[in-house]
């Protein structure tokens, strides 16, 4: 007899499913997309690269993701046992990777633009609508067209 997936972990917090855990760990939406994402190379355990949804994975373990942009390094505390609310999936990895100062790619972006009132083109906000004629006007003496 062997024991099912959606058997429950065993109570010593031992080995796992790489995609089930990327799930219970809410990392990714679905194992589905765990699984995808886990054959197109995307995750390595312990700087092996893994191949198969079904690599399994122990506390101890570090976990390495590069989805979005973005490279996460992740320490396995504990196997899970259900998809619980994002606080008790923060519990099963403890966070590895230094998030730099700006906090991320949104907050870095504000930081380096110019100040209300100052701009470092001729260029308009987003979002403003369609130029009027005196910008246009403008844009054309700034590009030097008659």
């Amino acid at each position: 007899m062997t024991p099912s997936d959606d058997a429950p972990a065993p109570p010593g917090g031992g080995a796992q499913r790489l995609d089930k855990w990327l799930w219970f760990a809410r990392i990714v939406k679905s194992r589905t997309l765990a699984a995808s994402l886990i054959e197109a190379g995307r995750f390595r355990i312990n700087r092996a690269k893994a191949l198969k949804a079904s690599a399994l994975v122990k506390p101890g373990d570090v976990v390495t993701s590069s989805v979005q942009r973005t490279v996460r390094l992740l320490k396995v505390v504990s196997a899970g046992h259900r998809r619980g609310p994002p606080a008790e999936a923060a519990r099963l990895y403890e966070e590895m990777t230094e998030r730099s100062p700006a906090g991320g790619r949104r907050e870095a972006s504000v930081a380096t633009r110019p100040a209300a009132g100052q701009t470092d083109h001729a260029g308009r906000e987003p979002g403003s609508g369609r130029p009027t004629k005196r910008d246009r006007r403008q844009t054309d003496k700034l590009l030097g067209r008659p």
